[in-house]
């Protein structure tokens, strides 16, 4: 089956824009084009945009993200590259999920004190505590 970019756009939740951008940027290299010259995506296209908003969501810069679809386009050559690419990868988003994390945890410590407060009706509950936000990591 073959598909417009109306449809793609419907059915991966990107929008026709995003996927123009995209094949501009050249990660769409596996796209058809049919006779008029309009982009003609096929059902094997769905895993390829999956990979990139995969990548994309969890920061890999567009320019990154051409260089792996463009070792991939260049075949086995390119196995222990593209291996590289995402344990690097790996390694980023790992570093961002414990940066997260510890937003999260002073978050937690935000919500903590403005419940205690509100229990105690006042702020000065806190002065007793020697714990502040900057003592959370």
């Amino acid at each position: 089956m073959r598909y417009t970019i109306s449809q793609v756009a419907d059915r991966t939740g990107l929008t026709a824009y995003t996927l123009r951008y995209y094949d501009k940027q050249g990660l769409l290299p596996f796209v058809d084009r049919d006779k008029a010259g309009n982009r003609d995506f096929k059902e094997s296209d769905f895993v390829w945009l999956d990979i990139i908003t995969c990548l994309k969501k969890s920061g890999m810069p567009v320019k990154q993200i051409r260089e792996y679809i463009k070792m991939c386009m260049e075949g086995d050559v390119t196995l222990t590259e593209r291996l590289t690419t995402f344990e690097a990868h790996k390694q980023a988003v790992l570093n961002q999920i414990d940066e997260l994390n510890k937003y999260l945890r002073k978050i937690d410590f935000k919500i903590d004190y403005y419940k205690t407060a509100i229990e105690a009706g006042t702020e000065a509950i806190h002065a007793q505590t020697n714990c502040t936000w900057l003592d959370i990591e």
